[in-house]
């Protein structure tokens, strides 16, 4: 099966109700005062994780699922904290988006708690706005969700991770996707931003590589909210398809093409916007409007997201919980964990050390020995050995921008309820 083309399971994205993070903090077990193991420093270790995710904003409907695939990760690694001595403390804060700035608010608390790693944020335009406060005050930060091509050769001392893959390859996937359907002419509808420019970029690039044309490009402003003059300007160019790049304002722009006449089928979605359109989501459109539409965004293999998902979704419902979202949970599980396993390698929870080691325990450079757990994995450390995390999202192995080079992008097809799954041909 090719890479870059991998198929998941069908997954409803409905968002729940925005988790309240301001101020929250979601410690795991109490340290034992005595265990039967010991990190690679011989001590204790008490390591404290900040978390900025979208409970507000245009990527509100991400929230839940990293938030709880985070969680998820933190009680696995507080369960095995009698062996290991390392015990996890979550801070949460909102990210908001680039619009409300929440950000802004939230960042100065997180780290006012002393944290060792930040993960977040979910935008690639927030973590952009924050990369440096973050990284310049020793704080290893791994986002779930940066895709924007701009991190790969960001000068961030190595202090910046990712455990998604660079939109450089959803936009080379889509882009010779929409040509291998025998489209043309495409026309895009874009949201003026890092993310919205760059992945539109690529994807044009890609296309164009493949024998199309992009005949018409319009942009709009991250908080607007209303695009008929940019679908009329696109469709006046007659393009045979449409993509959309951009987070929530799809759910405005798609029943303004509807009313032109403009066929779903030839429509494409990204990351972004690739969501569950029908009643039980966050923005239900009317029946019918999606009907063809195809749509990527990164993910893992079919048969580690039915798995992951499922204990994810009973993870949830533990904590009261109804998950109905998944994107970029597993990304979210696995960049806790592999926090995690950094600090145990390090025998130290100091962001700087923590950020020397995730290369190393991700399989991105060394020779470890295999894992795809946090306890198996922790088992290896405490006996000495180098190992390589296998995590829920990918292989990971990060490179030496901190870019996962285990990755897939997934393709999806919407059916007449709005809601979409697996593209089968």
């Amino acid at each position: 099966m090719v890479r870059s083309k991998k198929l998941i399971g069908a997954v409803a994205l409905g968002a729940v109700a925005a988790l309240a993070l301001a101020g929250c903090s979601a410690g795991g077990t109490e340290k034992p005062a005595e265990s039967t193991g010991k990190p690679a420093g011989g001590e204790d270790l008490a390591l404290k994780v900040g978390m900025l995710a979208p409970s507000s904003g245009s990527l509100a409907f991400l929230g839940p699922p990293q938030i709880l695939g985070v969680q998820y990760a933190q009680s696995l690694i507080n369960e095995y904290a009698e062996k290991t001595g390392l015990d996890v403390e979550l801070v949460l804060g909102d990210e908001g988006d680039t619009n409300n700035k929440a950000y802004e608010t939230e960042l100065p608390k997180i780290m006012g708690e002393d944290v060792s790693a930040l993960i977040g944020a979910a935008s690639s335009g927030v973590s952009k706005q924050i990369i440096d406060t973050v990284t310049g005050a020793g704080i290893v930060q791994i986002s779930t969700s940066n895709t924007g091509a701009f991190f790969t050769d960001y000068d961030d001392g190595g202090m910046y991770f990712r455990t998604a893959p660079s939109d450089v390859l959803q936009g080379d996937v889509l882009g010779n996707f929409i040509a291998e359907e025998g489209v043309k002419t495409l026309g895009l509808l874009v949201m003026n931003d890092d993310y919205g420019n760059g992945l539109a970029g690529f994807i044009k690039e890609s296309f164009e590589a493949a024998g199309g044309e992009v005949v018409a490009e319009s942009s709009f402003n991250v908080g607007d909210t209303s695009f008929d003059a940019q679908v009329s300007e696109v469709l006046a160019a007659n393009p045979e398809a449409v993509a959309i790049v951009s987070f929530a304002e799809a759910a405005t722009i798609i029943p303004a093409l509807n009313e032109k006449g403009f066929d779903p089928a030839n429509l494409y979605l990204v990351d972004g916007n690739v969501a569950d359109y029908s009643d039980a989501g966050d923005n239900p459109l009317s029946p019918g409007v999606m009907t063809g539409a195809k749509g990527t965004y990164p993910g893992p293999t079919p048969e580690q997201v039915a798995a992951f998902n499922e204990k994810l979704k009973a993870f949830a419902t533990e904590q009261g919980e109804d998950l109905t979202a998944f994107t970029y949970g597993p990304e979210a599980f696995d960049a806790m964990t592999v926090i995690a396993l950094a600090s145990l390698a390090a025998g130290s929870t100091d962001g700087e050390a923590i950020a020397g080691k995730l290369r190393e325990i991700s399989g991105g450079e060394g020779d470890g020995e295999k894992c795809d757990s946090f306890a198996a994995c922790a088992d290896l450390l405490l006996e000495g050995k180098t190992i390589d995390y296998d995590g829920a999202s990918s292989e990971i192995k990060f490179d030496e921008n901190g870019d996962p080079e285990g990755g897939y992008i997934n393709i999806y097809e919407y059916g007449e309820d709005n809601t979409y799954a697996p593209f089968e041909g």
